[in-house]
């Protein structure tokens, strides 16, 4: 714990908090669920011979059946009801697309911790010369498309796997159960869930894998020269009137209510220029007496 203290405080861990580490941390955990719910798989379903003569019947058949699904190979023992056994298989051989899926996890789980590695630990070496985003963008886009086969095949095989293992269908290769006097009937389903979970996880893998192919991209520096940023673009001369009118304070706004014209401070008002006039314009005693 005190290696992955320092580890964090150093900083090397930063690259799980991006979407390429981010995503591979995902990959790594589906990878498992994926190939741990298929390979681990075990089922069983029983089927009932009820016998004419009751001492002869067998009301628990119990068939089991596991990965990868060779049922060829699983055979069971219903009774004949006269008075013995006889060795009923199972048909069809699912084993390869089972494997092909198991086998695609597995190294997706491998692949996926040892980028995770560099990752953590060789970030630099790994961006240095771009051969390590190259080869990273070539292992990824190769196991999104495995995963698209091997979802895709194991779906189809997991279909056929559930008709082969229907008891229904295994009670009509029964002998006992052509015959009329006797009565057959399934008394447990297998439980398919698992495998039913194991097909989502993979095209969930698909869906990570293939999506995580933009993210690898980018780090391979392809892209740089197209995102280069636009040009700045030339700010258009500013109006001298409109920039002179919202910007320039109006000098009769601080003066208003108090201000006064020029020739009112030099000590003329208004009662003094009308008198002026007055005079000015008044004739003199010698012209009225003409």
């Amino acid at each position: 714990m005190d290696v992955v203290n320092q580890l964090m405080a150093q900083g090397q861990f930063r690259i799980l908090k991006v979407p390429l580490g981010f995503i591979k941390v995902l990959e790594w955990f589906f990878a498992i669920f994926a190939f741990s719910t298929c390979g681990s798989y075990s089922g069983m379903f029983k089927v009932s011979v009820d016998c004419k003569n009751l001492t002869e019947s067998n009301l628990g058949v119990k068939v089991e059946f596991e990965y990868p699904f060779r049922l060829h190979q699983v055979y069971f023992t219903p009774p004949t009801c006269t008075g013995g056994t006889e060795q009923v298989f199972l048909v069809g051989d699912y084993s390869s697309s089972a494997e092909f899926f198991v086998t695609i996890g597995v190294f997706a789980f491998l692949y996926s911790t040892a980028a995770l590695s560099i990752y953590i630990f060789f970030y630099e070496k790994y961006k240095e010369n771009n051969k390590g985003p190259l080869i990273d963008l070539g292992v990824t886009a190769a196991f999104a498309f495995m995963w698209l086969v091997s979802s895709a095949a194991w779906a189809k095989g997991l279909s056929d796997v559930k008709t082969a293992t229907d008891p229904d269908d295994v009670i009509t290769m029964i002998a006992a159960c052509k015959e009329k006097a006797n009565t057959c009937r399934e008394v447990h389903d297998p439980v398919m869930s698992g495998l039913n979970t194991s097909v989502a996880f993979g095209f969930i893998n698909l869906v990570l894998w293939a999506g995580n192919i933009w993210f690898v991209f980018k780090e391979t520096g392809i892209i740089a020269p197209f995102m280069r940023a636009p040009p700045p673009q030339e700010k258009p001369a500013p109006d001298a009137y409109g920039q002179q009118g919202a910007y320039e304070p109006d000098p009769y706004a601080s003066n208003q209510g108090g201000y006064q014209p020029e020739y009112n401070q030099q000590g003329y008002n208004q009662a003094d220029y009308g008198q002026g006039m007055g005079q000015q314009g008044a004739p003199t005693s010698f012209s009225n007496q003409m």
